[in-house]
């Protein structure tokens, strides 16, 4: 959904208003709310945030987020999945984890929803790969496909079950083949 009106909203403007369910992002001047998650979505999300979380985290070498709020090059975007390295983790004084996160993910994963457009979406991805992040996904649950944009924007489709899907190098460690990723979807 798309918010109109009659005064344009800037950045600092959005990020003053009240969180909604589901999140609005901000982009090109206008608020946009993301459709509410559905089964399929919720999921793969479900999942693979811990799927990646066992194997980077323990190592210090990277943590997923679901859902978190990235705020950087004139945009305030909510993607389902981001995948930060541990060194680019934002912190507080105090050593946690920050609540703003005013950069771009090093690996940016949305889901398609049935109701939701790629456009939007792959704008989103292509803006990330614009501020520096290594790879984005567009996983695409019902063709049961993923697109892999990569850093140089080469985008490449995985769709064959026994396919491993590509990661970005500091995430090697993380092993998934496109028939783990949507046999999720049975268990």
């Amino acid at each position: 959904m798309v918010q109109t009106s009659a005064k344009p909203i800037t950045l600092a403007e959005f990020l003053t208003l009240p969180e909604t369910k589901p999140a609005s992002e901000f982009m090109d001047g206008k608020i946009i709310q993301k459709p509410m998650p559905q089964g399929k979505h919720s999921t793969i999300q479900g999942d693979l945030v811990p799927a990646i979380n066992s194997i980077l985290k323990p190592q210090h070498i990277a943590r997923a987020y679901p859902e978190l709020r990235c705020t950087f090059g004139g945009r305030s975007i909510v993607p389902d999945v981001t995948v930060f390295t541990w060194e680019r983790i934002p912190r507080d004084p105090n050593g946690d984890v920050s609540n703003i996160f005013a950069l771009a993910p090093d690996w940016t994963i949305e889901i398609l929803s049935p109701e939701q457009g790629q456009t939007k979406v792959v704008r989103n991805i292509l803006h990330c790969l614009s501020h520096g992040t290594q790879m984005g996904w567009l996983i695409d649950p019902d063709e049961k496909l993923v697109f892999v944009y990569g850093g140089d924007r080469t985008i490449s489709v995985v769709e064959e079950p026994s396919d491993r899907l590509p990661v970005p190098t500091f995430a090697e460690p993380v092993v998934l083949t496109v028939g783990q990723l949507f046999g999720w979807l049975e268990e």
